[in-house]
């Protein structure tokens, strides 16, 4: 597969938490063409590191 020919997808994700630990989630967003997902999760027990992480992991 050339690389025009593969499809292209966008992914933001950030993390975040109150307190480290604490409560934290994070947020992502996938776009691919004219598909967009959008997903987000929290705990109540985390790190910052560990959000940031779960983010991208998930998307």
């Amino acid at each position: 597969m050339k690389d025009a020919e593969r499809p292209f997808v966008e992914l933001y994700a950030d993390g975040a938490c109150s307190g480290n630990p604490g409560v934290g989630g994070f947020g992502a967003i996938l776009k691919s063409g004219k598909k967009i997902r959008e997903l987000s999760a929290c705990e109540e027990m985390t790190t910052n590191n560990r959000m940031e992480l779960l983010g991208v992991i998930m998307a």
